[in-house]
């Protein structure tokens, strides 16, 4: 049987040093780093989002953020917290309105199809006549 290699035994390996503790506040550090990156970016799809922005202020926030990511945050919060907020919730009550795929066809539209039905010899000229006075009535 062959023996492990001799780094892995030696005393002072990378990670003999690395407590259980090192590794919480390792994964600590990395959940601050992951919100951070989640709110830079939630910053600037709202910049993006903005409607009242030109497109030299949302290049120039954008910049801003990408460059001085503290003070520009800072900055945009104290700034725009408020209408960012009330983007979110436009947004929100915009997804929960239920959407039409099409309108609904009009008279003219129908009368036409049962025109095109009657040319082909699927409805006789008394049903058209019956369903053209039906569409004509509501």
């Amino acid at each position: 049987m062959q023996d492990p290699p001799a780094f892995i035994l030696a005393p002072g390996a990378p990670m003999d040093d690395f407590s259980l503790l090192d590794l919480f506040f390792t994964l600590g550090w990395i959940y601050i780093l992951v919100a951070w990156f989640w709110f830079l970016i939630t910053l600037m799809a709202d910049v993006l989002r903005s409607k009242d922005l030109s497109g030299l202020s949302k290049a120039l926030w954008i910049i801003g953020l990408i460059f001085f990511p503290f003070l520009a945050a800072l900055v945009y919060l104290v700034a725009r917290g408020a209408s960012m907020n009330e983007r979110r919730r436009e947004d929100m009550a915009a997804m929960q309105q239920p959407r039409h795929a099409a309108a609904a066809p009009s008279t003219a539209d129908e009368i036409a199809k049962l025109a095109s039905l009657r040319d082909s010899g699927a409805l006789t000229a008394a049903e058209f006549d019956t369903q053209k006075a039906r569409l004509l009535a509501s």
